[in-house]
């Protein structure tokens, strides 16, 4: 068998090409895609908690910081339900209006992220809660470090309990 003459099945087509096809006569208006599914995101949102990292080795965070990431969610009485974790090394086109646009971002919470890197037209301290545009912003250092701190800790807490009414 030659490599030009490979036939495909119309049902391999079919799993090959599964969400880019698209049936023509279907009478049904065709949906507008998840305008969330442009992210690649961690948790499903339901609070619209969105919490930015900055990771290079895997596609949101390794073990050990998602999991000290859970216990700070679950301090604040939140879960993975609640939130969506976005890593900006994998999402290059994350930016402050697609975070209030396309992710309806109430509370973001930035860690190792700058204002900058998402296009935020406001510079802020870490650690200071900052409102802006009808949403609350946090910038903290990078989850590595925070667990590693006890003050870097205490300065996180103080701002969650007051982002979260805690």
């Amino acid at each position: 068998m030659n490599i030009d003459n490979i036939q495909l099945t119309p049902f391999l087509i079919q799993e090959l090409f599964k969400n880019s096809l698209v049936e023509s006569d279907s009478p049904e208006p065709v949906k507008k895609r998840d305008a969330a599914a442009s992210f690649a995101i961690l948790g499903h949102n339901r609070k619209k908690i969105i919490i930015l990292v900055a990771n290079d080795e895997t596609l949101y965070l390794p073990d050990e910081q998602l999991n000290f990431l859970l216990g700070i969610l679950s301090a604040c009485s939140l879960t993975m339900e609640d939130v969506a974790i976005i890593n900006t090394r994998k999402n290059k086109n994350i930016t402050y209006k697609a975070i209030e646009q396309e992710l309806k971002g109430e509370k973001v919470i930035l860690f190792g992220v700058t204002p900058a890197q998402i296009n935020l037209p406001i510079e802020f301290p870490q650690y200071q809660v900052q409102a802006f545009n009808s949403q609350t912003y946090l910038t903290a250092a990078m989850l590595s470090e925070i667990q590693e701190n006890k003050a870097e800790k205490a300065k996180l807490w103080n701002c969650l309990k007051q982002i979260f009414s805690i």
